[in-house]
């Protein structure tokens, strides 16, 4: 028996359950992202086009992150406050993705808006810990505690193919914190 008196199997469609729900149901997604675009290639006649990605437009505290196993694609956008330390005062996403990368990005906005970057920078890296246990979780009750219901990727671990759209928003996150930080000074 595993957690809560329940099998594996009972436990892993929880998990299952609990990240289906947070995909249907996103916290913190907005239509902001700028669409593809072509735009006419001045320098050739042929009537060649460009294509200009989200990524290129992303303002200070954005980040677009693309997962080119699945596909899975999405920008992150936070606004950080001038005071520090630096707490995260609003933190939005858009993008397309699996499942598990639209969860994983719902339950990050839950486990840090509103924290201080250094607080969703430790939730960050217990996140990474989590995702690299290979389904062997977390040997820290503080850590489980830490993450809420996102300890549920923890069956994502397992599949190393899977990791990689677990991880894509939180990736999203690190890097638009940084810019966002880059930019305050």
């Amino acid at each position: 028996m595993s957690d809560f008196g329940m099998s594996g199997d009972d436990l892993e469609q929880m998990y299952q359950e609990v990240i289906l729900d947070a995909s249907k149901h996103p916290h913190g997604k907005e239509h902001f992202a700028a669409d593809v675009t072509k735009e006419p290639n001045a320098s050739s006649d042929t009537g060649e086009t460009t294509v200009r990605a989200s990524h290129e437009y992303c303002t200070p505290g954005e980040s677009h992150q693309f997962n080119p196993t699945c596909g899975d694609q999405v920008t992150v956008h936070v606004e950080v406050s001038e005071s520090e330390p630096h707490k995260i005062e609003r933190l939005v996403w858009d993008g397309s993705g699996c499942s598990i990368s639209t969860a994983s990005l719902s339950m990050m906005v839950d486990l840090v808006d509103g924290k201080t970057v250094d607080e969703a920078m430790q939730l960050e890296g217990v996140f990474q810990k989590l995702m690299k246990s290979r389904g062997a979780g977390l040997n820290n009750d503080a850590d489980e505690e830490a993450l809420g219901d996102a300890v549920v990727f923890q069956g994502v671990s397992k599949y190393p193919m899977r990791i990689k759209c677990a991880l894509l928003g939180w990736a999203g996150l690190k890097d638009s914190l940084a810019k966002a930080l880059a930019a305050d000074k």
